[in-house]
Formats: structure tokens, sequence, C-alpha cells
């Protein structure tokens, strides 16, 4: 297992000084905002993409998840969306996820992840999922043949937030090229205690993001240790699952001080982490 940290917290800072900044503070692995100001696909070509795999190898940090959730390039944290009622603007999302498995799959990256719909507005579920559907199937033959997962990340206050929402949409769909991306906090946002949703969902689990989460469960990611989750409970899960994929740390609401937010992150999480046995 590798421990990263996400480039959505140094959206300051271009994306090669972002792996440079975060290999410095000693995280073995980098998740990559696929977007703007970072790896928006459409912005790199193949010479582009030869130079960040080779400081990727020379500074010895692994991708691992190339974070394809917002579309600030073209939208924002949640627009263009697999949900949206004008077809143009699903052909915008569907795009954007066929581009990112590409990069992905020429970086040697195995995932990338997703956002679970935009928010509902007046469109029922039954109608939301249905379109969600419809552009999962135009997505997943490129997942397939390339070999990248694309893993769902639920989120508060969208179409899928909750263990009861995803794991059912997730069951039904015949392909292993579609996974869960798991973060630890939104779930806690949810209500949902982390282990007992991750036992759960395991099966289907290819990446994790990790952040703390204040008592009131209100969705603002912060600095582990500074929030009310059990992180040494999260871990012995983890373990005890057998879970073999990575975790990122994902601090994107510290943009002004990425590198203060990820070394003390760093400091409180690796011995929790070593203790449970899940890094040397």
């Amino acid at each position: 297992m590798i421990f990263g940290y996400s480039t959505n917290a140094f959206v300051k800072f271009s994306l090669s000084e972002s792996i440079e900044k975060i290999a410095d503070l000693g995280f073995a692995g980098v998740e990559i905002m696929g977007d703007r100001p970072h790896l928006y696909p459409p912005d790199f070509s193949e010479t582009d993409l030869n130079r960040l795999g080779a400081l990727l190898a020379d500074r010895g940090v692994k991708i691992t998840n190339i974070n394809s959730f917002t579309l600030f390039a073209v939208g924002d944290t949640y627009l263009p969306s697999w949900i949206e009622p004008e077809k143009e603007r699903r052909d915008i999302r569907v795009q954007h996820t066929i581009n990112s498995l590409r990069v992905a799959h020429t970086l040697g990256c195995g995932n990338i992840s997703v956002p679970p719909g935009g928010p509902l507005e007046k469109m029922s579920r039954k109608e939301a999922l249905a379109l969600f559907h419809q552009g999962l199937d135009r997505v997943i033959p490129e997942a397939e043949a390339l070999g990248v997962r694309i893993l769902i990340e639920p989120e508060p206050d969208l179409l899928m937030e909750r263990t009861g929402e995803i794991k059912p949409f997730v069951e039904e769909i015949q392909s292993a090229s579609v996974g869960v991306n798991f973060d630890i906090g939104h779930f806690f946002c949810a209500g949902e205690q982390p282990e007992k949703a991750m036992e759960s969902l395991m099966p289907w689990i290819g990446h994790m993001h990790i952040e703390d989460i204040a008592a009131s469960r209100e969705h603002r990611h912060l600095i582990a240790g500074q929030g009310a989750i059990d992180f040494a409970a999260v871990f012995k899960a983890i373990r005890m699952l057998d879970y073999q994929h990575d975790i990122s740390l994902e601090l994107y609401p510290y943009v002004d001080t990425p590198e203060t937010a990820g070394a003390e992150s760093l400091a409180y999480l690796k011995p929790l982490m070593q203790a449970a046995g899940l890094l040397v």
C-alpha cells in the first residue's frame, strides 16, 4: 500500500512543482488532479506526459489515482455531470472520463475517480440513475480495453453519498472496471462509521481518500488529528479486510498552506498506519 497526497491542495503551484513538494514532504505517492491547473487531458501532449512520467520516476513517486472528479476547465466542482438533462452537457463528462482513462493508461496509473452524479435538483432518482448508467455504458468499453478502473466516489449531497446508495449501483454493473473510490471522511459526513461502510464495500474499493472531519460531520476536509474520525479503528479495519490498494490524503481547502497541512497530517497518521501494520 502506498500513501500519497493529492495535488488538489497545490492549485497555486504547477503540477511539476506540486509533485516535487509532495515528494519532499516524504509521501511515496501522489494523486494527480485531472483538471486545470494540473492535468486536464486536452492540455497535455504525448511529450508532456512522457516528461511527467520521467519526473515521477526520478522522484520515486507512484501515481495513486487520477482524480477526474472536478471539471473547472469547463465547469465547476460538479458540473458538467453524468445526470444533467442536456445531452451535450453529459457528453462533456463522458469525453472527459475517456480522456482521463487514456492519460492514466499512458502514465501507468490503474484507476481514475469520478463523481457520483451531480446535484439532483428537479430530476427524480430513477431518471438520474438511468442517465448515469447510460454514461457509464459509453466509457466502460474504453476502461476495459485499457485496463484502467473507473472508481465512483460517493459525495455528500450528490446522487450517491451512502453505502445503501452506492452498493446496489455497483453490484448491478457487470464489469470489474467499475468500482468505488472510498473517501473515509465522506462516509463519516453521511452519518456512517467508515470502517463499517468499508467492510460492506470492500469488494469494489480500488482507492481511498483520507482526511479528518469535525464532530459536527460538516463536509469540510481537515488536517488529520483536528477532527473526530477514529483513525486507529479505520486502519485496523483496512488491515483486517486485507485492503491491497493505495490511500491518498486529500486536503484541498488548504491551498494557502498545503505543505504545512500535509506535513502535520503525515506526522499524525504515519505512526497510526505503522501500528496497524499498513506501512513499514
